[in-house]
């Protein structure tokens, strides 16, 4: 009797709570949680230049070797303007799916017990660390974009395209962060968390329209690649940095981004929790 009377004042707040108020602690848990994965960014500037290495290995090396064929090119005259969208959002892929990395190594020092003693909403603190995924992967866009400018490839360079690729590269990052802490909740394990991982990725970024056009893609590929949401990412930072026909499309692409988020922010909420059993 007494454990239920010491717990029901508890609950019975929390019912209490107007949906305004649970809004304001979401939103206080998330920024709490994204503040502090900033300031581990800001300690970590190698991370980011060794991160930045892979896409311009893609873009320079993969994307020269290709660069006058046009049936890969989509049209733009310069493969290596095609694929730019591809590898930002692919070297954004790999930050983030191995993001539940982190979930482990705060489970085993003992610190994913404390977080998830304090009063911040599960649901704030999944947000806050997918934030951090996405600060990560808009800095390497970032450099990516310079080195685009300096290497003078044609991309569409406008405010909308670059705000908006941006956005929705941060919506489509902090979704896969929430798909790996997922992961990282079920696997517990380090060494097989990276087993997974690589199986999760590469299919990702390989059944998807980052390096080809999908009419290239044989029917049984591209009805893989239309139900792959990397997809969805990369054909919308392309629409826009390469101002591409865009019409409804584009704001398609982000509703199936943010629906990707949505589902795998609410269950990375409700699994976490079982990452420290």
């Amino acid at each position: 009797m007494s454990a239920a009377s010491a717990g029901s004042p508890a609950a019975s707040a929390e019912l209490r709570l107007d949906p305004l108020a649970r809004l304001g602690r979401l939103v206080y848990g998330t920024g709490a949680i994204a503040r502090v994965e900033v300031q581990k960014l800001r300690h970590d500037n190698l991370d980011i230049f060794t991160r930045s290495v892979q896409p311009l290995l893609w873009l320079f090396v993969f994307g020269t070797a290709l660069q006058h064929a046009r049936s890969l090119n989509g049209g733009t005259g310069d493969y290596r303007a095609y694929i730019a969208p591809g590898v930002m959002a692919q070297a954004a892929l790999f930050v983030a799916i191995f993001y539940g990395l982190a979930v482990i190594w705060e489970r085993d020092l003992g610190q994913l017990q404390r977080l998830l003693a304090t009063p911040l909403p599960r649901l704030g603190i999944v947000l806050g660390k997918a934030s951090g995924a996405s600060v990560r992967a808009i800095v390497q866009a970032i450099v990516l974009f310079a080195v685009l400018a300096i290497a003078r490839i044609e991309i569409h360079w406008s405010v909308f395209g670059v705000l908006g690729s941006l956005v929705l590269l941060a919506i489509g990052t902090a979704a896969f962060a929430c798909l790996s802490m997922v992961l990282a909740a079920v696997v517990k394990t380090r060494e097989r968390f990276m087993g997974i991982g690589q199986l999760v990725a590469m299919p990702l970024f390989f059944a998807s329209s980052a390096l080809y056009p999908l009419a290239l893609l044989p029917v049984w590929l591209r009805a893989i690649a239309r139900v792959n949401p990397l997809t969805y990412e990369v054909e919308g930072m392309r629409r826009m940095l390469l101002a591409l026909p865009v019409g409804d499309a584009v704001w398609i692409d982000f509703a199936v981004s943010i629906a990707f988020l949505a589902v795998f922010a609410g269950l990375a909420a409700r699994l976490y929790p079982r990452a420290i059993l």
